[in-house]
């Protein structure tokens, strides 16, 4: 089992590896074929709705057909759209339609590998081989930007085709280890409003979502606008990026190694309100960017901040669900997924009309999102007080 585990493990950490990967190239790929800058939001945001918004289709197919097969399938569209990319850098026709099937070969790839793993675990272990899933999924967004820089200042394409060869060997050992599993449950559905999930809109854990939202759509819009607004500011080239990358992944790492584990039961809300401050601390450096060093120092301190509410946010939302663990959890992983489609193709736009001072509007939002925890804080309709409630009744 461990073994398939690994596996497993191994695939999301490729799909969101394969998600990050392009964020350090695709900008140098518009600039370099002269393409418009509004294209770098739009490669960006079609991925994320052909993952999306297809996964609910692969979900059933994976429940008819069978988890192997599915994950078999989604492999080796994914190699295909890394293999399209990487040979028609100058074709921006075909570089959407590889963008396309990668987002939906993606969307198959989650919905089987998280059936496979429902099938293959009890009730009591699920949560933790989730959360190793979840892990990878983490990892392969940390290290997608700086594989991606690093092997893009060799070749813009050699990050693509290096990641084609790979998911290629790895759906071929796939084949050879996995097994069809007993099926036991449902493949889990991507769905953008989960079922029971319009219930806790009445709740003020509705503040909850919209931050979930606010938190991941200041990100998308960092990730898709930060390489074109360097490269105007220091010219600064795809292994640099991989390098800042680096460090502000090792950063996130720590917030979420050491710092998160020192928030106190209850003391949430302050938490996420200093990391906003935080957040908005790093954008609002970004206009003034000058070297490296500084461009650096501005993205870890942006990552520090994001990486705290992110954390934080998701520890709040479980407690504050009323045991509704699964549908809050779905409510949130919607909101992201809405923030991640929309935030690269606004903020590119809107940095082909205002270049740096984007940076003030984004640093102004995470500022102003705090007025969501204090609406959360004032309010008194609560799912925990109902639950106590109703318990004691």
């Amino acid at each position: 089992m461990k073994k398939t585990i690994l596996l497993l493990m191994s695939v999301q950490f490729f799909v969101y590896l394969g998600f990050g990967i392009i964020i350090p190239v695709l900008p140098e790929v518009i600039v370099e074929q002269g393409f418009a800058e509004i294209h770098v939001g739009g490669l960006i945001t079609i991925y994320a709705l052909a993952s999306f918004f297809t996964a609910p289709l692969w979900g059933k197919l994976s429940d008819n057909t069978g988890r192997k097969r599915l994950i078999l399938v989604g492999l080796a569209g994914f190699s295909l759209s890394f293999f399209l990319f990487s040979l028609f850098l100058d074709n921006l026709v075909l570089l959407y339609a590889s963008r396309i099937i990668g987002g939906l070969f993606s969307g198959a790839l989650y919905t089987a590998v998280t059936g496979y793993v429902a099938d293959i675990t009890t009730d009591e272990e699920r949560n933790k081989y989730m959360g190793l899933l979840g892990m990878s999924i983490g990892l392969g967004f940390i290290f997608g930007p700086a594989i991606g820089g690093l092997l893009g200042s060799i070749s813009l394409s050699l990050p693509f085709t290096a990641s084609a060869v790979l998911i290629l060997l790895l759906m071929a050992y796939a084949a050879a280890v996995l097994k069809e599993p007993v099926r036991q449950g449902e493949a889990v559905k991507r769905k953008l409003l989960p079922k029971g999930g319009a219930m806790l809109w009445n709740y003020r854990i509705r503040y909850l979502f919209l931050m979930s939202f606010m938190v991941t759509f200041l990100l998308a819009g960092l990730e898709s606008t930060f390489q074109l607004f360097q490269i105007e500011q220091i010219e600064i080239t795809p292994l640099q990026l991989g390098y800042l990358f680096i460090a502000s992944g090792l950063v996130d790492a720590a917030i979420q190694g050491g710092v998160v584990r020192r928030i106190k039961d209850g003391a949430e809300t302050k938490w996420i309100m200093g990391a906003q401050v935080v957040t908005a601390a790093g954008l609002f450096m970004l206009p003034f960017t000058s070297s490296l060093v500084f461009a650096g120092v501005a993205l870890s301190i942006f990552t520090a901040g994001n990486a705290l509410s992110r954390t934080a946010l998701v520890s709040l939302t479980s407690k504050e669900s009323g045991g509704k663990y699964g549908t809050a959890a779905g409510m949130t992983y919607s909101m992201d997924n809405v923030g991640r489609i929309i935030g690269p193709l606004f903020f590119t736009w809107l940095l082909t009309l205002q270049s740096g001072s984007v940076y003030y509007l984004s640093g102004a939002l995470a500022l102003l999102s705090i007025g969501l925890i204090v609406l959360y804080k004032s309010s008194a309709k609560t799912l925990r007080t109902t639950e106590k409630a109703s318990a004691s009744v």
